[in-house]
């Protein structure tokens, strides 16, 4: 699967490169998030419980709904399956 930057997302769908950049980081989050909950044998109950979300939330969000999905919500499932986010900044070109 091919990587979209943030920028190419934003042209594509015409809206603000910011959004764009959500998205990705959202989307990014979310396949960590799918990726341990397979490694570990976690079920949605579990994450749920975890994170203190609703179990039809957590099955949205990992089935790839993002509509409505807060990075505050993404966040709490990343802590929930045991991982830990870390985000870098850098000067644009």
């Amino acid at each position: 699967m091919r990587k979209t930057s943030a920028a190419q997302l934003a042209k594509q769908l015409g809206i603000p490169k910011s959004r764009g950049l959500e998205a990705v980081l959202k989307a990014q989050l979310i396949a960590a998030v799918v990726r341990e909950v397979g490694r570990r044998g976690l079920t949605h109950v579990e994450l749920a419980t975890r994170s203190g979300l609703p179990r039809t939330a957590v099955t949205g969000i990992l089935s790839g709904s993002l509509q409505k999905v807060t990075i505050d919500r993404v966040l709490r499932l990343v802590e929930a399956a045991g991982l830990e986010a870390k985000l870098s900044v850098r000067r644009a070109a």
